[in-house]
């Protein structure tokens, strides 16, 4: 039984009685958005209830009959007398029982409410994002929906999309990502973290992001956790279809570029010929065919998706089977003014073009084999292609680059849910996991320029690289229950895990010169007109031994514990988590250093939650864990590049970072889809990682290091409200850092070192959101105006003193509206970075730059200025 409650008060007025209502559910005290209040003497005179649950009915007589519907509940009819100042429906809710088989109500957090909801109930600090707000937003990618959450930035991809998300200030290193609370392999050669703009935002049930760890997660999320909570099974026959079309409003001002992209040769000349030890090369050996660029006007944007759940066999057996297809234009405007260490001749001006294809699939099976016994199956894929012509030039030379990438995630989980005893007294929960990463990035093409002719040597660069990333996990947790009187209950679980991942990397890589020699350049408009007729002759050996040639694994086992115990007011959750790593490596082609390597560590990692119920509605939270961040695949390698200015290397000896993390955070829930929260943390970090310089004989090498101690605090508020037909959302989060590295400083003639302190990388010390949002339920309107800034941030540190390059502060604004139809069809329009806002880099303005003659932005040497268009959106969605 669900009660639901309105609350009406009747005012007098000259032609009728207005009657000002509230429809709220008595049982969870949440406003009830959508509920249809008519006079059942006269249907016409009706209202509907609001953002907040409140709803205005004028009607003629004092004495009516007020009837309640909502869908899901079955109406209920209430006489409403002459004096009678407040009115209580009782409503049944619809949901059916057959063969004894029950389905269990549960928050998916798709909705609003459902979400503030998962807030309030979580231990650990957490902040969750509806399927609803996602729809309604502009965002189409997982990258681009995250950064609307409290706290979060996101890394940008080359055509200006969010790629890596960034929590309170954490680079991308510092956190990890789940599917459905199952960590996922990347597709990056050398990292861990996963891209986020592989996934369709239209795909999730709700998106998680935990800002706190407790002793049954995963201990390597100094900055947190991304948990993307796939669609679920639903209770009922469930369908939606979604088509929509779009355009980016940049190439209505100049041409897309395109390449053959299908004529590449997936495999390079090295692994075609099987790998031999004499791998010569010669002209043969390479295709011309795929060099071919072509510009014309580019078709719009194409975006398709599917979803259909439904439970069978007397509802014992849940499915939900969904897919997505986005085909989407993009590209980027970018001029490079200034950059340290690089001669230009000119502004260089880069054009990009670039064409993605995502697509998504994912199978959802819930099967109760018997009351308290449940089995779930989860497989997913996640497909994104891309082609990008970049087309660079200043006033001396000219590059074009032709690069082609796919990346994909597969992933499967079997879980079982068993209790034991009745109440939830025993549950045994297990998972089984096979999951895996791939990238590849054939023929990636490069062809060099000078003037009108092209390069005498080296003219041309062309790279293969492929790497995989295979997990195979098992977890188990068995959790006792005791309630221990009416107030009291006291939780014990014990957990367990072991992943082995299994990772490759490939990289070949061949130089070009000009087949015609110095005497006689080939100059464009007399010997060619496009990139496929260019002479080009590869030098005999190509880059085959590469560092990037390598593979690795890492076993990592872990056990814990962890108690809870709820008494009144007060939740209180403890646990210790034990973590060993095992991570090693094997260099394919070693140089001159130990081709095999290896890194074991156990860690201890406690966690501490309080909770307090200060009303039914407010929480404040405490809590404490310790986390770690191990070092990349690639950083422990002993690599060595030879670059420009200086050389890299790898660390074998690197360290894993260990942080201490500190929240304190009061919630405040007073309504449906409403919520106030401000927050604390402090995050004190051991043998962080970072890149810096460090002299080892008469060489300096930039590479990773652990340096010192570092510091990460801040500050957190959400606010959310809604008036009715109106409602507004808004966070804000200040963040605050330091680490110190040391830096190169020329002194006269003489290279010296000298220590600097900065802010992490990446970090932004203000980020705010701000959306409004209408809702005309009566009419079927609804629309968002959303504002999101990100202040300014980090972007490349420097190995030279005073030398960073900094993110200028970025604002956008996009746009949605809706319009609902009740047979179940809906328009929408969305639109997306309508200020078009510039992104600039610099470096900050101080002696060393005194005599730098470039573009100035407030007495800072612009590094870059990029522009990537605004984007429109139209289509329609169906719902059963």
């Amino acid at each position: 039984m669900l009660w639901i409650v309105a609350t009406t008060v009747i005012a007098e007025t000259a032609a009728a009685t207005l009657i000002k209502g509230r429809v709220k559910d008595s049982v969870s005290g949440e406003d009830i958005t959508g509920a249809v209040v008519k006079v059942k003497e006269n249907p016409q005179l009706g209202a509907v209830s609001g953002l907040d649950g409140t709803f205005r009915l004028d009607v003629e007589n004092e004495e009516c009959t007020l009837v309640c519907t909502c869908m899901g509940f079955k109406p209920v009819e209430h006489l409403l007398h002459k004096d009678e100042r407040e009115v209580v429906f009782v409503m049944e809710d619809m949901s059916v029982t057959l063969n004894t088989v029950a389905v269990e109500a549960h928050n998916s957090g798709r909705s609003e409410a459902g979400a503030r909801k998962l807030e309030m109930e979580s231990m650990c600090v957490l902040n969750v994002m509806s399927a609803r707000a996602m729809e309604l937003s502009s965002d189409v990618t997982v990258a681009n929906a995250v950064r609307r959450m409290s706290g979060v930035t996101v890394e940008r991809n080359s055509s200006g999309e969010g790629q890596y998300a960034i929590l309170r200030g954490m680079d991308k290193r510092y956190n990890y990502t789940l599917v459905n609370g199952v960590k996922i392999p990347s597709p990056d050669n050398k990292n861990r973290f996963v891209p986020l703009d592989m996934f369709p935002s239209e795909m999730l049930d709700r998106l998680e992001v935990s800002k706190s760890l407790t002793a049954d997660m995963e201990g390597d999320g100094i900055g947190g956790a991304v948990n993307l909570v796939m669609k679920d099974a639903p209770t009922s026959r469930q369908f939606t279809a979604t088509l929509s079309t779009g355009y980016n409003a940049m190439y209505l001002g100049r041409d897309f570029q395109s390449f053959r992209h299908g004529s590449i040769a997936r495999q390079s000349p090295f692994e075609a010929m099987g790998r031999p030890d004499d791998y010569a090369v010669t002209a043969d050996d390479f295709t011309r065919d795929n060099l071919h660029v072509s510009a014309h006007t580019p078709m719009p944007d194409v975006n398709a998706g599917l979803s259909y759940g439904d439970r069978f066999f007397g509802n014992r057996l849940g499915v939900m089977l969904a897919g997505t297809l986005l085909h989407t234009i993009r590209g980027k405007e970018s001029k490079l003014y200034y950059q340290p260490g690089t001669a230009h001749d000119g502004t260089e001006i880069r054009d990009y073009s670039t064409e993605q294809a995502r697509m998504g699939a994912h199978l959802k099976l819930d099967y109760r084999l018997k009351p308290g016994h449940k089995l779930e199956w989860y497989s997913g894929y996640m497909d994104m292609r891309e082609n990008e012509v970049r087309d660079s030039h200043d006033d001396a030379t000219w590059t074009m680059r032709m690069r082609h990438s796919r990346q994909y995630i597969v992933t499967s989980t079997l879980k079982g849910l068993h209790d034991l005893l009745p109440d939830d007294g025993l549950r045994l929960e297990w998972q089984a996991v096979a999951s895996k990463a791939y990238c590849t990035v054939p023929d990636n093409a490069q062809i060099y320029m000078r003037g009108t002719h092209v390069m005498t040597s080296g003219a041309a660069l062309r790279r293969w690289q492929h790497n995989s990333d295979r997990d195979l996990a098992a977890y188990v947790s068995l959790a006792r229950l005791w309630h221990c009187g009416e107030e009291t209950d006291v939780k014990a679980q014990l957990g367990a895990m072991y992943r082995d991942k299994q990772r490759s990397s490939f990289f070949n890589e061949f130089t070009f010169d000009s087949s015609t020699g110095a005497s006689d350049p080939q100059d464009y408009g007399e010997d060619w007109t496009n990139f496929d007729q260019i002479g080009l002759t590869p030098r005999t050996y190509g880059n085959i031994g590469d560092p990037l040639n390598y593979d690795a694994a890492e076993r990592i086992g872990a056990a814990y514990a962890m108690g809870k115990m709820t008494r009144g007011a007060w939740d209180l959750t403890a646990g210790i988590r034990m973590e060993h790593t095992r991570q090693s490596y094997v260099l394919v082609y070693p140089r001159d250093v130990d081709p095999e390597g290896c890194q074991t560590y156990p860690d201890f990692l406690p966690s501490v939650q309080l909770r307090y119920k200060l009303h039914p509605q407010g929480n404040l939270h405490l809590t404490y864990n310790r986390s770690v961040n191990r070092p990349s695949f690639f950083e422990i390698v002993p690599y060595s590049i030879i670059n420009e200015d200086y050389k890299e290397k790898g660390n074998p000896a690197l360290e894993h970072t260990v942080a201490d993390n500190l929240d304190l955070r009061y919630e405040w829930f007073p309504g449906n889809s409403e919520q106030l929260m401000v927050g604390l943390f402090y995050k004190h970090l051991k043998d962080p990682i970072e890149y810096g310089l460090l002299n080892e004989g008469q060489d300096t090498y930039y590479k990773p290091m652990n340096f010192g101690n570092a510091t990460n605090m801040g500050v957190e508020v959400d606010f959310s409200k809604n008036i009715h037909w109106l409602g507004i959302k808004a966070n804000y989060t200040y963040t605050h850092s330091r680490i110190t590295t040391d830096k190169r400083l020329m002194n006269g003639a003489e290279v010296t070192m000298r220590s600097q302190t900065r802010p992490l990388f990446g970090q932004a010390a203000h980020v705010a959101n701000l959306a409004l949002l209408a809702k005309d339920v009566r009419h079927g309107w609804e629309g968002q105006v959303a504002f999101n800034y990100t202040g300014k941030r980090l972007s490349d540190i420097s190995n030279w003193y005073d030398d960073d390059i900094w993110e200028k502060g970025f604002v956008q604004l996009d746009a949605s509206l809706e319009k609902h139809y009740q047979c179940g069809v809906e328009l929408f329009a969305k639109a997306s970075n309508l200020l078009n806002t510039p992104l600039v880099r610099y470096i900050q303005k101080g002696p060393h730059t005194a005599n730098v003659e470039s573009l100035r932005d407030n007495g800072c040497v612009v590094e870059r200025r990029e522009r990537h268009g605004q984007t429109l959106t139209v289509g329609v969605r169906y719902k059963l």
